[in-house]
């Protein structure tokens, strides 16, 4: 059957440099890129993503925004392929956290979290190559940068009044990290280790 192709009304001038690829998505699930005229698929979608492609994603017939949706979706698609990046327990205290009385501020803290790690990448990928010749100074930026999420979030509690997991009250500064969060780090990268050591 021949795909539907969007009709001369239906499309928008081609959007600035500045502007978001606006991506369509079809009542058949199609998704139609105005910006190359193309149709393309959840992984072309990932790949843009990747590439810091900025788009956005609307319904074709209600102009509704689907972006969440759809990158949800694409985390999906990811998970299902078998490469995992979140953790069954991190899901189930995400799941807990909607309707909770901090589910206003987890979009935020996660958010900033993700662009820590994102501005700290290159030093992350160093420390885990170091941390399989030397584990010492490996985990301790994976030590530091715990650290660092664990007072950013006793700060975003402070913000709104609220005490953290195991803290005396809301204004007492920046939490170093759990015991059992530093020890979980230190089981992942001899796992790690022992997956290599099998490959070798």
């Amino acid at each position: 059957m021949a795909l539907e192709q969007p009709t001369d009304k239906d499309s928008k001038p081609e959007a600035q440099d500045a502007e978001p690829i606006v991506i369509k998505k079809y009542a058949n699930r199609r998704l139609y890129n105005t910006k190359s005229s193309t149709y393309v698929t959840l992984e072309t979608l990932a790949e843009m993503v990747r590439a810091g492609d900025n788009f956005v994603v609307v319904d074709a017939k209600s102009g509704d925004d689907l972006t969440r949706a759809v990158l949800a979706q694409i985390i999906f698609e990811q998970e299902t392929k078998g490469q995992n990046l979140l953790p069954v327990r991190f899901l189930r205290q995400l799941i807990g956290l909607y309707g909770d009385n901090l589910q206003s501020f987890v979009p935020s803290y996660l958010e900033a979290s993700m662009e820590t790690f994102r501005k700290n990448q290159e030093a992350m990928r160093q420390s885990m190559s170091e941390a399989f010749t030397a584990p010492q100074t490996g985990m301790k930026v994976f030590e530091d940068a715990a650290r660092t999420n664990m007072a950013m979030f006793e700060q975003g509690m402070a913000m709104f009044g609220l005490k953290s997991p195991g803290h005396g009250g809301p204004h007492g500064g920046g939490m170093p990290a759990k015991d059992g969060e530093v020890e979980a780090l230190r089981e992942e990268i001899e796992r790690l280790k022992a997956e290599l050591a099998k490959k070798d």
